[in-house]
């Protein structure tokens, strides 16, 4: 008799679109993103979500680190550390700043009236925000480095979302600076390269229906650490 873990899975289409089937528990949908994308929310609630997420932000590197930690592949790590690039830059040349996705959301942060002291110092960042960031970094450190790259494919959500962010912050917080939606653009191009490698990963290693509903369950997880996040925040300045 075929053991439990052993069945094999599903063909990879059907699990193709298990997973995109989360984009209705992304956190696009949540009512704060709505109102932000409306056009709706103040100065204030705009630096309370640039400063929270900013708790966030600084974790993904992290995170890739702990996947790479427990990651056999020479392959997959080989274009999985580009990820670290992206989020902790590299300098502009050698004593001089780095330039990567924290110091754009740092400049974000700036471009809305706060300080990077504040910002760095996490005084701003809601115990619900924290809590969830360091439930990510845990799962991507102590699960299956697959169920952790599975994770990552809200990634295949995000472009749409920095689309309608990026063009509400033009259109509605015009008192932003321009200049530091910069964070946003780059995305555009970053998520849609990331999300397709992790896609290509998890379809070629999950090959039995249980290793498939780990990666389902991954992605859930990870919507719900988003979803956790924007609750905090909207608790906190709605």
């Amino acid at each position: 008799m075929t053991a439990l873990t052993d069945r094999p899975g599903a063909p990879a289409g059907e699990l193709v679109d298990r997973l995109r089937a989360h984009a209705h528990a992304y956190h696009s949908t949540h009512p704060f993103h709505l109102r932000m994308n409306a056009g709706t929310l103040t100065p204030d609630q705009i630096r309370g979500w640039v400063a929270n997420r900013f708790a966030y932000q600084e974790a993904i590197p992290v995170k890739d680190a702990a996947i790479l930690s427990n990651c056999p592949d020479v392959a997959v790590r080989r274009r999985w550390i580009r990820r670290i690039l992206d989020h902790d830059g590299t300098p502009d040349r050698a004593d001089g700043p780095a330039t990567g996705g924290i110091e754009a959301w740092l400049r974000l942060a700036e471009s809305c009236g706060l300080t990077r002291e504040e910002v760095l110092d996490h005084r701003h960042v809601q115990p619900g925000v924290r809590f969830a960031v360091d439930a990510y970094v845990t799962f991507a450190r102590t699960r299956p480095w697959v169920e952790a790259v599975a994770s990552s494919l809200t990634e295949l959500f995000a472009p749409d979302l920095m689309a309608e962010r990026l063009a509400a912050f033009e259109r509605y917080y015009t008192w932003i600076d321009p200049t530091g939606l910069q964070y946003f653009r780059n995305r555009l191009v970053q998520a849609p390269r990331d999300s397709e490698h992790a896609l290509e990963v998890v379809v070629a290693h999950c090959r039995s229906a249980a290793e498939q509903d780990a990666a389902v369950g991954a992605l859930s997880f990870k919507c719900d650490v988003l979803w956790t996040m924007m609750d905090a925040i909207d608790h906190a300045y709605a």
